[in-house]
């Protein structure tokens, strides 16, 4: 196992931005989640060779709109959301994932690993960041006879939106509940979920998906002393990633809408003078041309950078005028989990985004139905 440190944490931070894909969360919380968890105790990052096929796993996250701005969540809504999932759970938990990658998402786990002794597991349950916990969720939102504990824990505590929820169903109905609770609370919640042993996450999860992102992270760290361009080509190098355009933003038209931020961002191609089109749920989940075409989709990753840093700017911060490079990572290049494999995900995101995505995302996989 790895001992994760204050260094793990800015890597983490730095190469989940990359992840992120606009979405993931924000850096500063990252920061501020990774410090404290390095700093009540030591972490490990353990491979999933090292879990014992029975050892049960759970799933920290946070939910909600990344542009949202008035949502509050503390550390200690981490932990006690998986302390509720605890106490309610018939058995021991051994183990903690994220269900993505992000600026903070990619730490999601650590602070209550640190906290209550356990581990944080190598694996992800989607390499990149996505808008529903559907998607995160390693197939299990398809199976009506797996029944699972959720729980979230936050909110405002200055206008009594403070809340803590546990609920046990299926994950295709609780997962909707959750979404109302976060959006009560204010737009984004801490959350335990999911346990499963730990044989389930080395058959459905994205394998290695946060030390990808460490890696990632350290070469970016590496290369910011060189500038911008370097950063940009490193992370194009390290994740056979692209760049489809750089410009300027020409238009943003992205609004809150029940714990999610959606809508689009038009960027003009400086070389072409042409468009090009980023569909936003939160998290960008499609790039189509000025004619319509499709670039890329959902689950190739799909991320802005601010040409004037090199780095990974989210939706939140991106503005009219900006200049960005638009970066995608074809999915062929990347460890998959069940989740992008399963068509029950999609459906919701292309009623909410009013664009096509599983036909364009499904293509070249076989549907897996196993547990």
């Amino acid at each position: 196992m790895r001992e994760l440190t204050m260094a793990d944490v800015k890597a983490a931070v730095r190469g989940g931005a990359v992840f992120a894909c606009g979405g993931g969360g924000w850096v500063d919380h990252g920061l501020e989640i990774g410090g404290a968890a390095v700093g009540i105790g030591r972490p490990k990052l353990a491979s999933v060779d090292e879990l014992p096929d029975d050892a049960i796993i759970i799933t920290a996250t946070a939910i909600g709109a990344p542009a949202g701005d008035t949502w509050e969540m503390w550390g200690i809504d981490y932990i006690k959301a998986v302390q509720l999932l605890m106490e309610n759970y018939d058995g021991k938990i051994y183990g903690i994932m994220t269900p993505q990658n992000g600026m903070s998402s990619t730490i999601n786990g650590w602070l209550p690993a640190a906290a209550l002794g356990l581990v944080v597991v190598d694996a992800t349950g989607d390499i990149r960041a996505h808008p529903t916990g559907k998607m995160g969720s390693m197939g299990l939102a398809s199976l009506t006879d797996y029944q699972t504990i959720q729980v979230v824990v936050g909110g405002r505590r200055d206008n009594g939106s403070y809340l803590e929820l546990v609920v046990k169903g299926t994950p295709a109905k609780t997962s909707n509940i959750l979404r109302t609770a976060s959006d009560m609370s204010g737009g984004f919640i801490a959350s335990a979920r999911h346990p499963i042993p730990a044989s389930y996450v080395k058959k459905h999860a994205a394998i290695k998906g946060i030390s990808i992102a460490l890696d990632l992270g350290y070469a970016m760290i590496e290369a910011e002393a060189i500038g911008p361009e370097a950063i940009m080509e490193t992370v194009c190098q390290k994740t056979n990633g692209r760049i489809l355009g750089r410009g300027r933003v020409v238009k943003k038209d992205v609004h809150y809408s029940g714990a999610f931020d959606i809508g689009t961002i038009t960027l003009e191609d400086e070389t072409s003078g042409k468009t090009l089109t980023m569909h936003v749920m939160n998290e960008y989940m499609a790039v189509d041309n000025a004619k319509g075409k499709r670039l890329t989709t959902y689950p190739d990753v799909i991320t802005t950078f601010e040409l004037a840093t090199g780095l990974p700017i989210s939706v939140g911060f991106v503005k009219e005028g900006m200049e960005l490079a638009l970066f995608a990572i074809d999915k062929e290049y990347l460890p998959l989990s069940s989740s992008v494999k399963d068509p029950t995900v999609y459906p919701e995101v292309e009623q909410a985004l009013g664009i096509p995505l599983a036909k364009y995302a499904l293509k070249g996989f076989k549907e897996k139905r196993s547990k």
